[in-house]
């Protein structure tokens, strides 16, 4: 009886062997180390950022100024133009019927000027033979005048007629890119409708409206920065080539506009493929203040992530594994960048976030 007493409890624990053994097995490894540093605050100048928005400083809207069907649309929207290049046509079959009339009225009146001319030289030899008298003379002379005004009347109309052609072929009136078109082929073309709206992407400008004191104090322009969160990373701090001060006030706002005009390597477009920059896109200008300073919390650019329209940092958490975190960038210089939002002083961030998502 006592062995088998002994043989049941060897067993039970036996069994029970595996059971702690397994579930120590399961209990979660330990983080592996990585890299960190710590999020420092650091006192510099004081700024502040005004939104705004990016505009066209040439941007034209054609219209059409003769009546008629559009019957050729050669651009859509989006495509890079060249100066002179055709955009559309108006049908102009009546117009090509008058230019046709004048050009046939303009022969016409050449022939009479060659038979007055002829006439005049005829008349003057006999006036010299003393056969026809001075009125005579005087009379196909005031002839082959009237005929020379004849012709250049015709040619002026001829040449007007031929403008009023051209107004039925649309044309681009410098190099740009097409924005919108609001017609659609066989629509009604009337003087003063837009046919299409063209802007150049080698000029562009962020305009945004500021308070007065934050327009008093722009003393360097160096100093002013203007982010676009829209581009991919690395390209989205561009400091402007031009500041201006608009020299009126908003009576309702009390605020100034100003128009930092951006650079044109940045703006402009290659063909056949979109611009990066263009008029629309939202832009934040980061304006110099007076004032003592203030604290700004910094991190290493090297720790921040961007994962489609997110960017955030691993946060090392109290149990030591990384979290990541969303955060709100502001401006980078000297290897780090300023987080406006998210984290706090003495946070450590991971330094390497391709390391930090492999760690579950």
């Amino acid at each position: 009886m006592l062995n088998k007493h002994i043989g049941g409890a060897a067993m039970l624990a036996a069994l029970m062997l595996p059971a702690w053994a397994a579930s120590a097995a399961d209990a979660p490894a330990a983080a592996p180390a990585l890299a960190t540093a710590a999020v420092q605050a650091v006192r510099s100048g004081q700024t502040t950022s005004f939104d705004g928005v990016v505009e066209a400083v040439r941007q034209t809207v054609i219209a059409a100024q003769v009546p008629g069907a559009v019957v050729a649309l050669d651009v859509k929207v989006g495509d890079a133009v060249k100066a002179g290049q055709v955009l559309a046509r108006i049908d102009a079959r009546a117009a090509d019927q008058n230019a046709a009339a004048s050009d046939a009225q303009v022969r016409v009146a050449r022939s009479s000027l060659e038979l007055a001319t002829k006439d005049y030289e005829r008349q003057k030899q006999l006036f010299q033979k003393n056969y026809i008298s001075q009125a005579a003379l005087e009379r196909a002379q005031s002839q082959f005048s009237a005929t020379q005004a004849q012709v250049a009347a015709q040619l002026a109309q001829a040449g007007a007629t031929r403008t009023q052609s051209g107004f039925f072929v649309v044309k681009a009136p410098y190099a740009g890119v097409v924005s919108e078109v609001p017609v659609a082929l066989g629509d009604m073309a009337m003087p003063g409708r837009p046919l299409l709206t063209l802007y150049d992407p080698a000029a562009l400008r962020v305009t945004v409206s500021v308070p007065q004191s934050a327009a008093a104090g722009l003393t360097v322009q160096s100093a002013v920065k203007v982010e676009l969160p829209g581009l991919p990373a690395g390209r989205e701090w561009l400091v402007p080539s031009r500041v201006v001060v608009l020299p009126t006030v908003d009576p309702g706002t009390h605020t100034v506009q100003l128009r930092l005009e951006l650079p044109a390597a940045t703006a402009g477009a290659t063909a056949g493929a979109a611009p990066e920059v263009a008029p629309g896109l939202f832009a934040r200008a980061w304006l110099p203040a007076s004032g003592q300073g203030r604290v700004r919390l910094d991190v290493p650019a090297q720790a921040v992530v961007r994962r489609a329209e997110v960017t955030g940092v691993y946060v090392v958490g109290p149990d030591g594994r990384p979290l990541l975190r969303q955060v709100r960038l502001g401006p980078a210089q000297a290897g780090s960048v300023e987080i406006l939002s998210g984290v706090s002083e003495g946070e450590r961030v991971v330094l390497d976030p391709q390391a930090a998502a492999r760690i579950r």
